[in-house]
């Protein structure tokens, strides 16, 4: 195996051990600092939110997932690129039915999942803290988004619920019922 391949596959490893919201943690942390600097990362940067989402890797590993990633040679991090590479492969079928999923929840077909697409779809009134009177409906649809949403920008992204469910789909092998699970979780 490549050297560049065992070390994407290493930081994956590692992302899946911190289960669904290692990869998402990775990704809140990177784009945190890429906010900060025009949306990009430099290797220096990239080997900063790694170390800060709790990630140690040699540097040389790092040196090869930033190369891998940067396929134009700019010497700046594509997101875009690192999600491919990062995520645990998953099928088609399983791709479909997370598509399904995210489009059932974005009503207003703008390509964000938002509060105002969870009312009428999302029970907020089941939620314990909604029956107690400790949070307003519109404090259960946002941690509810908070699942999904890793730069909490309160807008989900169809690339973000496929982190999501990346990280839970590593944890099933069997293709039959990870489709069964999310038609019964989301009702399609």
């Amino acid at each position: 195996m490549e050297a560049s391949t065992r070390a994407i596959v290493k930081l994956r490893t590692k992302c899946l051990e911190k289960g669904p919201a290692g990869i998402k943690g990775l990704v809140r942390h990177l784009r945190i600092l890429a906010h900060e600097k025009n949306q990009s990362l430099d290797l220096e940067e990239f080997l900063k939110g790694l170390q800060a989402a709790g990630f140690s890797l040699e540097w040389e590993e790092a040196q090869q997932i930033f190369s891998l990633c940067d396929k134009s040679q700019s010497g700046m991090l594509d997101f875009t690129e690192f999600l491919e590479a990062l995520r645990p492969p998953m099928s088609e079928a399983r791709k479909k039915v997370i598509g399904e999923a995210f489009r059932k929840l974005d009503k207003t077909g703008d390509g964000l999942v938002t509060v105002e697409d969870l009312q009428g779809v999302y029970q907020s009134q089941a939620h314990p803290k909604f029956k107690s009177g400790e949070w307003t409906e519109e404090q259960v649809f946002r941690s509810f988004l908070d699942s999904f949403d890793s730069d909490k920008d309160g807008k989900v992204t169809a690339e973000e619920f496929l982190n999501y469910y990346s990280g839970i789909s590593a944890s099933i092998e069997s293709e039959e019922y990870f489709e069964a699970m999310l038609r019964a979780a989301w009702r399609l």
